[in-house]
Parts: C-alpha cells; structure tokens; sequence
C-alpha cells in the first residue's frame, strides 16, 4: 500500500484523514501493518461470523402444538393506523405513570367489546389491563391468598403452566373432572375450594362446552360459598359450527373474574391481557398490578383501543375464522381418511382438537415415534392431574396451511401403523 503520506497527496486529503483509514482496516484484518512502517494488503480476511437467521433452527417440520396462532397473519397496516393516531393524539398525561387499572380509553374500549361480544356486564372502572392471562392469574391469585383463600380447583385435566402459578402463589390446587358438558359441579362441592378456575367456552383441553345447566350451578355454588369464579375466555371468539355462548360473568358479576387475551386473536407477542374484576376486590387487583410492574406499556393499550373502536379486531377475527375454518376442516377431513378410528372432540370452535385414540394405540408410544420423523403431536396425559383415563392427541392447527395439515396427518399414520406393529409383535 502507499504511505499515507503520498496517498493523502494523491486524494488532496490530510494525512490524520488517511492515517485513521488505515488504522481501521488493520483492526478489521484487511490490512497488515509491517516493522519499518509499510502497510500490506492481509493475505486473508478474518471469517465473518454468520447471522443468526442462517442458523439452524431446531423442532419438527410440521408442529401440531397448541397455542401458537398465524402471526404471519397480524394486521401490520392497521395496527400501524391505530398506532400513529394513538401516538398523535394521546394526552399528554398518558404518557406518565398511570394507576393500576391501565388506559382509560382501553378500559372503556375492552367493556363495550366484551359486553357487545361476549355477555359480559362490565364497567370500565372494573376493567384491569395485564401482561397477558398469565400475569393476570399470578395477580388474582396473589390477591386471593392475601384474603384468606386457600384452595383453588382446577379443571382435570388442565393447563399445567395454569397450575404452577396458582401454586408458586401459595394455594392449594385440587383438580375437579370434566365431563362431556365441561367441570363437574358436583365434585366441585365436595372439593371445599374457595375459587375455580374454568374454561367454560371452549374447556382446555377437551373442549367441551359447560352446559347451560351446569353454568346455572357453578353460579349457584359462588353465591352459596361465597365463592370465585376466575373465567378463563382464551379463545371464544373463534367458532365455527355453533352459536356463540356468553360469558358466565353476566350471570354473576360480584362473584366472577373474567380474563381476555389478545394471545390467541392478535399475538402472543402483544402480551395484552384484561380483567373484569368484581367490585369488592378491584382496588386490591390494580394495586397488586401497580406493585408488579407499574403497569403495562401505555403506547400498546391506546393503539389495542384505536383498533377496537374502530372495528379492525372485528373486521380482523372475521377474516381468521374464515381462515381457522378452512385449516380446521382440513385437519378433520385427513383425519377421517387417513386416521378414521381417532375419534375427535371440541372440534366446534378454538384452535385446536383433541383426539381420542383407539385402545390398540398407545399415546406416549406415538408421540415418542413422530417427533424424530418431523411431525410435534402433543399427548393428553401431561394435562391430566389424576392418571388413567383413555388416551389422547392435541392437534394445534392455526399456524399450519391446508397443505401441511395433510402432509402430518400422512406422516402421522405411517407412526400408528409403525407403532402398531411394534406392540403387535
């Protein structure tokens, strides 16, 4: 290389300029400086490490697991509008702290949709926004053992991450059957808990529907011990071959804790969540909020509260239901060619079916063998708290097109005759 001297002559440039040049291409390895003050070009350039996206990822190729909806389908555009008139037009004092409910114009905003949508009787003052269902539980249940309760049941089988909280929480959780029309009212009586927590729409991970007759009752036994019922709404508003059924929180307001998501209908990304808590334990709820984390991020709840008032969450949920539709019905069509003994239930709304499996196919066997051929199915039995029972597949398929649906339903059934032939042997 020429000096530095002659080369900043040449570019009419000073020599600091072309010094500093040098000094940077000999710490990135492009240039070698040599003893007696000559520069060389280097003979190789240090390797560049690969960007993160080129790695491998791992996890099967087609993945049946719960819970993950098409983020590919987020409403970009009109998250954006929502975002920009938020931003603009937001009064200053949101912008400071605010007091354990969130947003005031999203509390308003979650009423009128859940009370429209859902059945709810809801006041704004009552409304609290939240990280998600589960910094809601983890605040509920907080507030609950701060008031002398004790024990929560759960749905048998249920979300076990529900589980841990309630217990890192300090209670004691004690699981309640579900039957075909959701939680057994009766064991709940003989349970001697002081709250529930259920799944009443669309019950994970069964999906059964709790009858209208057993609504009656769980509502009966809040009013009669003084109970609470904690409604975990996670994806109501997907359904596809039956009337929406409403919210048990309208039936008894000062008795029910009512938990939303955007999880399931926007992005889990998102983590924004809501409650609708009872009168009598409200300031004690926002006051656990503001001692967790001073509360949510504002810019989020007033964009969340643009987009609802302006209709894009319903203009958005109907579009994804035409869209689950589709991927559900073909879930159950390659399920009837190519797996017609699985017996599939829940299959009327949510985002997910639970199979059941013929007595010749064992669930743990299955699961084991279809994870090294590419394809994630999901047991029942983790979700049991009691053991026994018959045994079951989860099928998540909101984040998978048609085509891969069938494509590990084909995969999967060359794993039930493998497995099938290996206990036959």
């Amino acid at each position: 290389m020429p000096s530095t001297r002659a080369l900043a002559a040449d570019l009419g440039l000073s020599r600091g300029v072309v010094v500093e040049a040098y000094q940077q291409l000999v710490a990135e390895g492009y240039l070698v400086s040599r003893p007696g003050g000559y520069t060389e070009v280097a003979t190789t350039v240090a390797a560049r490490p690969h960007p993160a996206s080129s790695l491998p990822v791992g996890g099967p190729a087609i993945d049946f697991r719960y819970g993950r909806p098409d983020v590919s389908q987020f409403p970009r555009a009109a998250w954006l509008r929502s975002l920009r008139r938020a931003l603009n037009g937001a009064p200053h004092d949101r912008l400071n702290y605010l007091d354990g409910h969130g947003a005031p114009e999203l509390c308003q905003a979650l009423a009128d949709y859940v009370n429209r949508v859902r059945g709810t009787a809801a006041q704004p003052a009552n409304v609290i926004i939240c990280n998600g269902f589960a910094q809601g539980l983890t605040l509920v249940t907080s507030v609950l053992m701060a008031n002398g309760r004790r024990r929560l049941a759960v749905e048998d089988p249920s979300d076990e991450n529900v589980r841990s909280i309630a217990v890192a929480a300090g209670l004691d959780v004690v699981g309640v059957p579900v039957g075909e029309e959701g939680i057994r009212i009766d064991e709940l009586e003989r349970s001697g808990a002081d709250a529930v927590l259920v799944t009443a729409a669309h019950q994970f991970p069964t999906g059964a529907v709790l009858s209208p007759g057993a609504r009656t009752a769980l509502v009966d036994w809040a009013i009669r011990h003084n109970g609470l019922v904690i409604e975990d709404d996670y994806d109501a508003e997907y359904r596809y071959d039956r009337a929406p059924v409403g919210a048990i929180q309208g039936l008894a307001p000062d008795h029910v804790v009512y938990a939303g998501s955007a999880s399931k209908t926007l992005a889990p990304g998102l983590r924004l969540g809501w409650l609708v808590v009872p009168r009598g334990l409200v300031d004690s709820v926002a006051a656990a909020k503001l001692a967790a984390d001073l509360g949510s991020p504002v810019l989020d709840q007033l964009a969340f509260a643009d987009f609802l008032s302006h209709g894009e969450f319903d203009r958005h949920l109907r579009r994804m239901r035409a869209i689950y539709r589709r991927r559900r019905d073909a879930l159950l069509d390659a399920l009837l060619e190519m797996l017609p003994d699985f017996r599939p239930v829940g299959i009327a709304a949510g985002l997910h079916v639970l199979t059941w499996l013929p007595d010749d196919v064992d669930e743990a066997a299955v699961v084991d063998v279809a994870g090294p051929r590419g394809v994630g199915v999901y047991g029942l039995s983790p979700y049991r708290m009691r053991g026994g029972g018959p045994g079951g597949l989860l099928f998540g398929y909101a984040g998978l097109s048609e085509r891969k649906i069938a494509e590990g339903i084909a995969l999967l059934a060359d794993v039930v005759n493998t497995v099938r032939t290996a206990e036959a042997g």
